[in-house]
This record gives structure tokens, sequence and C-alpha cells, in this order.
């Protein structure tokens, strides 16, 4: 029967329900269960309810700037597809999968008017990501990751370091060693210590320098004030790349040529994924507090309760 103090399906009142959830806002989900003498489950229907009621569709509504990320939760290792509106920096959606169809279930869910208002949508390079993108959101420009590229170049330097010590001799060896940190970070952020071990590169292994120099040239790209000038300082790093004689570099300046225009799209935008990112970290620490979720639903309804901007009053406030 329906009543206006109890949800559906519930045997707690509506304002008992929303004190839970308001609790599980502040705190993790075994806490609450305890502090209310209730069964850690009964806790999670109760956040699905809430969650159901209060998303009542209006988060996807003028829908135009997004970002589409993927995060692991889990063992074996399962994955979730989030969204979120970068203007309100909310989840606007999830679900449990990382594949194109996934992706197109949300495109589906907008309708072709809500769709059509999308103009940029920010992923890390994922191949199912754009291919959804491109059927189901012809006309909104994809921007790559900022800090997902840098991780590319990252993983090129660090490449060519890994061949060079395998054919190194013991003393070559022992001046590069922990190198790494130094040829990674940030030149900003270096340490003395990290400085001279960069400076010992740079006279000991040309190769692994050239590899330094490559990655921070590339970076210089974020910073050019129009896509013109930021086109001219890639046309020359893709020069200086292919003929570099470093094979992770010379696969990866044609990585960056065919993805150049969603590169180039942080220039005019200057939209990353790092609020995707900030919320996946969120959402990790959801799942670790609560030892794991037993099923995706579980977990979504949890950090929707938390990141998709619900708001509770509990009691006596």
């Amino acid at each position: 029967m329906a009543v206006p103090w109890a949800r559906t399906g519930s045997l707690f009142t509506r304002v008992f329900e929303e004190e839970v959830a308001w609790f599980m806002q502040k705190t993790n989900q075994s806490a609450t269960a305890s502090y209310f003498g209730i069964s850690w489950p009964t806790a999670g229907k109760i956040a699905r309810r809430v969650v159901a009621e209060k998303l009542d569709g209006s988060l996807l509504e003028n829908l135009r700037l997004l970002g589409v990320d993927e995060i692991s939760y889990g063992r074996p290792r399962k994955f979730l597809t989030v969204v979120i509106d970068h203007q309100t920096r909310r989840v606007v959606w999830a679900a449990q999968g990382q594949s194109a169809n996934t992706l197109t279930e949300f495109f589906g869910l907008l309708g072709p008017d809500r769709c059509s208002q999308i103009e940029v949508i920010s992923i890390d390079m994922d191949p199912a990501f754009e291919k959804a993108i491109r059927q189901s959101v012809p006309n909104a420009q994809i921007i790559y990751d900022r800090f997902h590229i840098v991780q590319l170049l990252s993983k090129a330097v660090d490449e060519v370091r890994r061949q060079e010590i395998i054919k190194a001799s013991p003393l070559q060896k022992s001046q590069w060693k922990s190198s790494r940190y130094a040829l990674l970070k940030n030149p900003w952020n270096l340490t003395r210590a990290q400085k001279e071990k960069l400076s010992t590169v740079q006279k000991t292994n040309k190769r692994i320098y050239r590899a330094y120099l490559l990655k921070e040239t590339f970076q210089t790209i974020f910073d050019a004030s129009s896509i013109e000038k930021a086109s001219s300082v890639f046309r020359d790093w893709f020069s200086w790349a292919r003929r570099s004689a470093l094979e992770p570099f010379t696969k990866l300046a044609i990585t960056m040529k065919n993805h150049l225009p969603g590169i180039l799209g942080f220039i005019e935008k200057r939209i990353t994924n790092s609020p995707v990112e900030g919320m996946n970290s969120k959402i990790r620490m959801i799942s670790h507090r609560a030892f794991g979720f037993r099923s995706a639903a579980a977990l979504i309804a949890m950090f929707q309760l938390n990141c998709s901007g619900i708001t509770l009053t509990p009691i006596g406030h």
C-alpha cells in the first residue's frame, strides 16, 4: 500500500531512511549499519531507494561538457564506466562495464535531442569510448586527456631508459641508478639530488636524455596561445621524434599524429579529465572503506549518494 511516510517496498519511514542515507554521506556503510542497528545489506538497500528517488533525471538535462572514464573495482578486476558533467562536477551516470556498448547505453538514455546539445567530451584515448561517441554523438568534439598524454610520453621515456640499462656496463648502471623519477617528474618539482641525477644522465647517455627532452618539448604544446602555434610546435616535434632513432618515440609520434585534433582541442577548451580522475579517487575510497562491494549496483548507489549532488537534511536541522 502506498503511504506518504514510507517508500514502496520499505519497512522504514522516509525520515529514518533519509537519516541513514545522510549518515552514509558522512561515514562508511558498516559504521552506519552498526549505529542504526540494521544489517549491512539493509543499509545498502536504503541507499539505493533514496538514490532512485532523489535522482529524478534532472542530472541528464542541459549536458554540454562531459568527461568519461572507467574505474576498476573488486577482484578479479571489474570495471565501471563513469560520466561526469564538467560544469557541475557531478556524476551524472554510471554502469558496469567499459565497452563501447556500455557508453552507448548512456547516449541511448539521453536520446537524440539531449545528445545533440553535447559539445565536448573528454576521454583518455580509449578506442571503445571513442567508437561510441563517434556513432552516437558525431557532432561532439573529443578532447584527449592531457594527463593521459603525458603518461604516454613518460612511458616512452621509461622504455628508452630500460633499453639502455639492459645493454649498459656496471659503471653506467650505477650512474643511471634511481634516475627514473628525475626523468619523469616535472622540472620544477625536482629535488637537488634529482637535478644532479638528470645532469649525470645528460653527460653519460645522450639517448636517454634525448627521450627526456622529447617528453618535455611535447608538453609545451599545451602552453601554446593558439591552435596554430600548437600545430607548429607539434610539426617540429613530430619530425624530431621520427628521426630520433628511439623506437618508443617513433611509434608514439604516429599515435600522436593520428589523435592530433583531440590533443589540440585542449588549447581551445582547456578541459582535462582531472575532475573525472578526482571523482574516481573518491569512488575508490568509498569502495575501500566498505572493504569492497558484492555488486556493481551497490557501489554505484553509494557513490551516487556521495557524488551526484544529493542533499539530505538530518533530523533536527
